[in-house]
């Protein structure tokens, strides 16, 4: 009973010293670049801000690190074209005014450099 109690204890006591990691900001000219991540320290999302809304380059990545989109803001809203990754397939989707435009699947092995 006592070996119970100890090890009920211990991971009670790691719950609560676990720590979220806490997200990266960064001012970069009249941007602030923000980097979030997963709770094994794998980044999640990094973009930037501008008069606090999401604006220009933003992507997000899987807790493995592997890409899973990207896109571009403007003034919190998105614009143009975004990809999105998954197991088995790659979307194209336009954005027009926030709105959706066209939704287009692409081969498996499209890569997009940065």
């Amino acid at each position: 009973m006592k070996n119970i109690l100890t090890i009920g204890t211990l991971l009670i006591s790691g719950f609560i010293f676990a720590q979220e990691v806490e997200p990266d900001h960064e001012i970069v000219g009249d941007l602030v670049k923000s980097t979030y991540y997963h709770d094994n320290g794998k980044v999640s999302q990094e973009g930037f801000y501008k008069n606090e809304k999401v604006h220009g380059q933003w992507f997000s990545y899987d807790d493995k690190g592997m890409r899973k989109s990207q896109g571009t803001y403007n003034n919190g809203i998105k614009t143009g074209k975004w990809l999105f990754w998954d197991r088995d397939n790659t979307t194209e989707v336009a954005y027009s005014d926030n709105r959706i435009a066209f939704i287009k699947n692409l081969e498996k092995d499209v890569i997009v450099k940065n």
